[in-house]
């Protein structure tokens, strides 16, 4: 018989996601928190957002927290760390336009 560690991330009496390493759900654990509190900052902005948008939009900044901090920071996207910059476009469909890369500057 096996024996599995297996560290739950509870909230609200409710499981939200299990990891092998306390570390990882501890690092869950934490964005969830920082989720929370975005969620809360955002109830207080001007802009009328539904609460499950809300939440969805607090989720995804907690999530994405490396690259908004950069973006705050020096007030520029991150650059994406991508080996083939093909891989990161979509799939040109028969009858779409090609993609536009780069910017291009309007007089």
């Amino acid at each position: 018989m096996a024996v599995e560690i297996k560290y739950v991330v509870v909230r609200e009496g409710e499981e939200k996601m299990s990891f092998a390493t306390k570390k990882d759900a501890d690092a869950y654990d934490k964005m969830l928190d920082l989720a929370e509190a975005l969620g809360g900052w955002l109830r207080q902005s001007p802009a009328e957002l539904a609460e499950q948008q809300q939440d969805a939009l607090a989720m995804w900044l907690a999530e994405n927290k490396e690259s908004l901090m950069t973006l705050l920071k020096t007030g520029q996207l991150p650059a994406v760390n991508v080996q083939d910059p093909d891989a990161a476009l979509p799939e040109a469909q028969p009858d779409a336009p090609a993609p536009v890369r780069g910017r291009k500057k309007v007089a």
